[in-house]
């Protein structure tokens, strides 16, 4: 791939945003203050009344934080779908839990609950179901599927923000915690970053200690409250998961712009949508009607009639100007949780025969229309 190709995927930052993080900087903030803490709360209003919001270095460091603030830990098991990225099952390991992997629908290749009941045991303590490509999971069945087997919910929504499934926004729902990933390609970025939204007081509390070394008080009060800056307790072994204020300038930038982002995604989307119509590829099934989609993936699967496989697809598409990427190779494909958790191919039908045909096209605000014309052209001539 050289500088005349376009990008699978490009962060959509502008002016506005380099000139907060600019002045976060100036202000002498370079770890966690008044920005952090004015992000997290106007993250929470966005997503619903009743809210906590904390902010993190990273969307695993809020699966990890949730699943420990739960009280997740050895001798049990979490249900995770086999079609997501490492982090959402290394986290299990993490707490000293086990990922008990579970196949995905055919269509949005979300969790399949179905094969997720199969394998709910009396050890299973919790279920992290994944947003896919910004299409939430149902979230009517979800919680009923939480409430019939009694294992807490926490969401996977790296993908998904923002994001509404029958009229809920993704975060907002009866969870335990939905966290949200601010990495440099997702919906909305900080470079870095990630946000955990919770209705549980306790659960954030927890997470507010366990996120900086298990102090007693954030970081920004150690030095802005009447208590002594040296004067703080250690009430537990924490991690190094706080995010910075200049991360946070530009996330309060990208949260103002997140709608108007979305439109742009939605917009390319139904554009690629009414090009592809006719070309042997299966196109992502439409969000339901009172669902809102993230369009954070285009994933197309290609079909058995198509002239080249998936593979070959990527290696025309390149060499045409255009990236692409493959999201995802199913976990239990990869060496470590295949032999940790002695997995097979046959385990996962539904998994294990898309994979072979799933491509992720260029889908990102900050295309242009001249270079949607370009991906248009290019996947049209590789399969034409």
């Amino acid at each position: 791939m050289d500088d005349r190709t376009l990008p699978f995927a490009l962060p959509d930052v502008g002016e506005a945003e380099i000139a907060a993080v600019t002045s976060a900087i100036r202000s002498g903030w370079l770890s966690s203050g008044p920005l952090v803490r004015e992000f997290e709360e106007r993250f929470a209003t966005y997503c619903g009344p009743g809210l906590t919001a904390v902010a993190l270095n990273s969307a695993t460091a809020g699966l990890h934080l949730a699943l420990e603030a739960l009280g997740v830990g050895p001798g049990t098991e979490v249900l995770v779908p086999t079609w997501t990225f490492t982090a959402t099952a290394e986290v299990v390991v993490h707490v000293g839990a086990v990922p008990v992997l579970v196949d995905v629908d055919p269509v949005t290749l979300a969790i399949d609950l179905d094969d997720a009941a199969r394998k709910v045991t009396g050890r299973t303590v919790a279920v992290l179901p994944v947003h896919f490509a910004g299409q939430p999971v149902d979230g009517a069945r979800l919680h009923e599927f939480a409430r019939r087997h009694g294992v807490a919910v926490v969401e996977d929504a790296a993908h998904a923000f923002p994001a509404a499934s029958g009229g809920v926004p993704v975060g907002a729902g009866p969870t335990a915690a939905t966290v949200f990933s601010f990495y440099a390609t997702k919906t909305i970025t900080t470079g870095e970053g990630g946000m955990l939204v919770t209705r549980d007081p306790d659960l954030a509390r927890r997470v507010r200690v366990m996120r900086l070394h298990g102090f007693d008080r954030d970081g920004f009060d150690r030095y802005r409250s009447d208590r002594p800056a040296w004067r703080y307790d250690v009430v537990d072994a924490g991690f190094k998961n706080n995010l910075t204020d200049p991360a946070a300038a530009m996330g309060l930038v990208q949260l103002a712009r997140a709608e108007s982002m979305r439109q742009r995604r939605e917009e390319i989307a139904g554009r690629y949508r009414a090009a592809f119509a006719g070309l042997p590829l299966d196109l992502p099934a439409p969000a339901p009607e009172a669902d809102v989609h993230a369009w954070h993936l285009f994933v197309v699967r290609l079909r058995p009639d198509a002239p080249v496989d998936r593979d070959r697809f990527i290696v025309e598409m390149s060499r045409l100007g255009v990236g692409c990427s493959v999201h995802f190779i199913p976990l239990h494909q990869h060496t470590h949780w295949r032999r940790w958790l002695a997995l097979t191919d046959d385990m996962f039908p539904v998994a294990s025969r898309e994979f072979a045909r799933v491509v992720s096209l260029p889908l990102f605000s900050a295309m242009d229309d001249e270079q949607v014309d370009l991906v248009i052209r290019t996947v049209s001539k590789v399969l034409q």
